[in-house]
């Protein structure tokens, strides 16, 4: 298996560190408001990586974090007249429900910054110790030229870098003693949260926060370190930095980057009015189908969406689907299976190898759909009544584990009867009449897993079918 280094520029071989195990750390959104198809990316991508290295045997300890203290958090706690962390846990909770529909896999561990700060205060510490860092007017400062290979990753070169941090104005940034020096403490501003630390109260800069996140639940030294390629510089450079002056030793073996999403060609963005959060998306298509769009191409390609590209996504998940639903009516018949049907599982086989070898090279996901269709056009055409039952278990079973590592459920949804969704339409009107929104909000969520979407008018409530 090959992986597509970023820190070399070329496909490697998969060697991990521990024989049969895998470490894995992805970097996890901001929780200030609900995730956008922009994140849903990297967490799709990831998702599937480690789906295909379990489907190989590995064991695999993924780490993914939220990042729940942070300029926007604060800013929108204030706009809300909340403490910062009523906004950060109302927004994991959601981003666990938009990962939930996007069939991505609870993390093995999910870190939040705000409970790993004696962590971060103890790395900051040691960098001191080490003559990497300094404190000034209660701002701790990273010492990039302190860091011989700062630029392997971005393949910057040092002395053309602007400051390798977030532009946060902080007291003390007179005192720099470079200007590419990057923050990892800053003290506390009025009415922001803050953490007592050895240079006065404040809270962490954004890159140490990985950096004590993946040592302490990862080690060290790890196997995989992803995101999306917009954070190779600065966050993944100055984790490396942080990390290895801290450690002593090199911090990921490999490092994966998944490319830009746009929007019909444009790159997202608020201001120009094609900005789309995976809620939003979730209230048009079947979840799947955003799932199975963004792994269409290959992770390391920009991706542009559409609505064209997610109809015709929609339309050959749909042909999976179908192959599967056919295959689940077919009963067979009670016998050995014959030679023509043994050949016929021996074309089988040859397509999951087609599919291991899509994989195995780079993850391209592509290619593996392309496998996955050959076995569903095999399907269609080798099985049908007359089939051994076992012949045609074993193409269910088989389409539904490749499909697995995908992360594409087979199951098709059964469609609600118009009464139903009445039903819960009236159910949903009685809770917010007697205020218990939370039951109300799970009646949405619930209509809207089953392909109905809500519109509260003036008129009452409407419904259609996404």
């Amino acid at each position: 298996m090959k992986i597509y280094n970023t820190l070399t520029r070329k496909k490697e071989e998969f060697i991990p560190l521990e024989e049969g195990k895998v470490r894995m750390y992805v970097c996890g959104p901001t929780v200030y408001n609900y995730i956008h198809i922009g994140n849903a990316r990297p967490m799709i991508v990831f998702d599937t990586v480690r789906r295909y290295l379990e489907h190989k045997g590995y064991a695999v300890n993924y780490v993914s974090n939220f990042t729940d203290v942070d300029d926007k958090i604060i800013k929108k706690a204030n706009e809300e007249g909340v403490d910062p962390s009523v906004i950060s846990e109302r927004f994991i909770a959601e981003t666990k429900k938009d990962m939930e529909s996007l069939n991505v896999k609870e993390a093995t561990h999910h870190p939040q910054a705000t409970q790993e700060i004696g962590g971060m205060i103890d790395m900051i510490r040691t960098l001191i110790d080490k003559g990497h860092a300094y404190a000034v007017d209660g701002t701790v400062y990273f010492k990039t030229r302190s860091f011989k290979d700062y630029g392997k990753l971005s393949k910057k070169n040092i002395d053309d870098l602007e400051a390798g941090h977030r532009d946060i104005k902080v007291t003390g940034e007179e005192g720099k003693s470079d200007p590419l020096d990057f923050v990892l403490w800053k003290p506390k501003k009025e009415g922001e949260p803050f953490w007592k630390s050895p240079w006065g109260d404040g809270r962490p800069g954004w890159h140490i926060e990985c950096s004590e996140m993946s040592k302490k639940y990862l080690g060290e030294e790890i196997d995989i370190h992803a995101g999306g390629e917009d954070l190779i510089f600065p966050h993944h450079e100055n984790e490396i930095a942080q990390s290895e002056a801290c450690n002593g030793r090199p911090f990921a073996r490999y490092w994966m980057h998944n490319g830009f999403l746009n929007i019909d060609h444009v790159k997202m963005s608020k201001s120009l009015g094609n900005f789309f959060t995976v809620r939003e998306i979730g209230e048009k298509y079947d979840l799947q189908v955003l799932r199975f769009f963004m792994l269409s191409a290959h992770y390391r390609s920009p991706l542009n969406f559409s609505a064209e590209l997610m109809t015709a996504a929609k339309n050959s998940l749909e042909r999976i689907l179908t192959a599967v639903d056919r295959l689940r009516g077919l009963e067979g018949v009670s016998r050995a299976m014959d030679a023509q049907e043994q050949e016929q599982l021996a074309a089988l086989d040859g397509l999951c190898r087609k599919f291991d070898r899509a994989m195995d090279d780079d993850f391209n996901t592509a290619d593996a759909i392309s496998a996955v269709f050959e076995m569903v056009k095999l399907a269609n055409v080798q099985a049908d009544q007359n089939s051994s039952a076992e012949f045609i278990r074993k193409f269910l079973e088989t389409i539904g584990e490749y499909c697995d590592v995908l992360g594409i459920i087979t199951d098709k949804k059964e469609e609600l009867l118009e009464d139903d969704i009445e039903a819960l339409i009236e159910e949903r009107q009685a809770a917010r009449k007697a205020k218990n929104f939370a039951r109300a909000d799970e009646i949405r969520q619930q209509l809207l897993e089953r392909g109905i979407i809500l519109e509260d008018t003036r008129e009452g409530v409407k419904w259609k079918r996404a």
